[in-house]
């Protein structure tokens, strides 16, 4: 069971996105995590996580822009666990921090070779929380996960384009994303169950069945009678409802979203949309029939009026709409900049981090402010040092292999 009074632990051996994102969730909370990556492999030039090289070089050689955002407020050590006295240390951790929750997205045909299988870490500590992602989960363990892979497979390139373009990936990875806040959900719901039945969980998330899971309004309709070409890619337009579209303004674009026949009763009130009352647009279904005709009067109206003056308009009919903001102002916004979080390099300056989903006490406490993800294996003694081993023993284990 968990300590009283004491947050989780954590450790979690993770790379890439989708793992560490699910972790991150719980750095927010102020729980504890470890991040666990291999030691260096002989004749690779770069040890770890291949995360830590990408983007551009922010602190020394092993801490790139890419790997920032997700792996503030971790430790991390590094323990070889194709070696069977790294596979006893792991066991030696999990018993003796005590680790309340085990998370990795190693391809499930590795656990039992790594000894992080389930089976294994559970004789350590029955009540352990574990928790994997991976391509396909269990039942198929030797596919590999990657992102656009996943979109791929899933529909959502399907979904994703111009309408007689080519398909296209969602510009976030969205199914790393969805993976991770499963990590969060799950672990939370096995924590609630521990509690009151004392037992551990096994919990395994796929990517696929998290993308699927998301498909709510297509396979559905499919099933219902909807032919493809209703469904699929469309740009920016909105199969379904209309009008939701950019239309072009003297000096930009914007974009607007009308959800219902009360939205466009409103629209259409105000004195500059008020040429597009027509009676074929009254119902969403008759602006469907006509809606090519329709998105071309609406972009002659907006291409009229600057972005400003379209937007105050919108404003007044409390009609979903928004510019389409550069991603490189994105973080200037104002409710992005009420809830950012930051971190600071080791030399000093301030790196501003997206927000929470939701706002965190924790996180309010800190004042926002997480520390900057370790170097790799920067934690490795400190955490063994916990467990009893001395500094004799570490530098044997750091000589030997087992440790970097």
């Amino acid at each position: 069971m968990t300590r009283p009074n004491d947050k989780p632990i954590v450790l979690s051996l993770e790379q890439a996105l989708s793992m560490p994102y699910g972790t991150l969730r719980f750095v927010h909370q102020g729980w504890r995590v470890i991040r666990m990556e291999p030691t260096p492999v002989p004749g690779r030039k770069t040890a770890g996580d291949p995360n830590r090289y990408i983007g551009r070089p922010v602190a020394g050689e092993d801490r790139h822009s890419y790997y920032v955002a997700p792996n503030v407020g971790k430790e991390t050590l590094a323990l070889n666990l194709k070696t069977e006295e790294g596979r006893e240390l792991l066991k030696r951790l999990i018993h003796e921090l005590p680790v309340d929750i085990f998370c990795t997205n190693t391809m499930p045909s590795r656990h039992k070779p790594l000894g992080i299988d389930y089976g294994t870490l559970s004789s350590v500590r029955k009540d352990l929380i574990w928790c994997s992602i991976s391509a396909m989960g269990h039942a198929r363990p030797d596919v590999p996960g990657y992102d656009p892979a996943m979109q791929a497979l899933c529909g959502y390139m399907d979904l994703t384009g111009e309408r007689n373009g080519e398909p296209m990936q969602c510009g976030p990875p969205i199914i790393d994303l969805k993976a991770g806040d499963e990590v969060f959900a799950q672990v939370l719901l096995a924590l609630l169950n521990r509690e009151r039945t004392g037992a551990g969980a096994c919990i395994d998330i796929s990517m696929a069945h998290a993308a699927a899971s998301w498909l709510q309004t297509f396979t559905p309709m499919l099933e219902m009678g909807s032919p493809p070409e209703e469904i699929r890619r469309n740009g920016n337009r909105h199969r379904q409802f209309i009008p939701v579209a950019a239309y072009p303004t003297s000096d930009g674009f914007v974009y607007v979203a009308i959800g219902s026949d009360a939205q466009w009763a409103r629209f259409i009130a105000h004195p500059m949309f008020a040429s597009l009352n027509e009676e074929r647009f009254r119902t969403n279904e008759g602006r469907r029939a006509s809606q090519e005709d329709l998105h071309d009067l609406i972009g002659a109206v907006t291409v009229k009026g600057t972005s400003a003056a379209v937007g105050a308009a919108l404003c007044e009919t409390t009609v979903p709409h928004s510019p389409i903001t550069p991603i490189e102002e994105v973080a200037s916004l104002d409710f992005f900049q009420e809830s950012a979080l930051k971190t600071r390099t080791p030399d000093g300056r301030e790196i501003q981090l997206p927000p929470p989903a939701v706002s965190v006490p924790h996180l309010n406490d800190l004042k926002g402010e997480l520390p900057f993800p370790p170097s790799y294996g920067e934690h490795t003694s400190a955490v063994l040092a916990e467990v009893g081993i001395d500094a004799e023993e570490t530098e044997r284990l750091r000589e030997t292999g087992i440790i970097a």
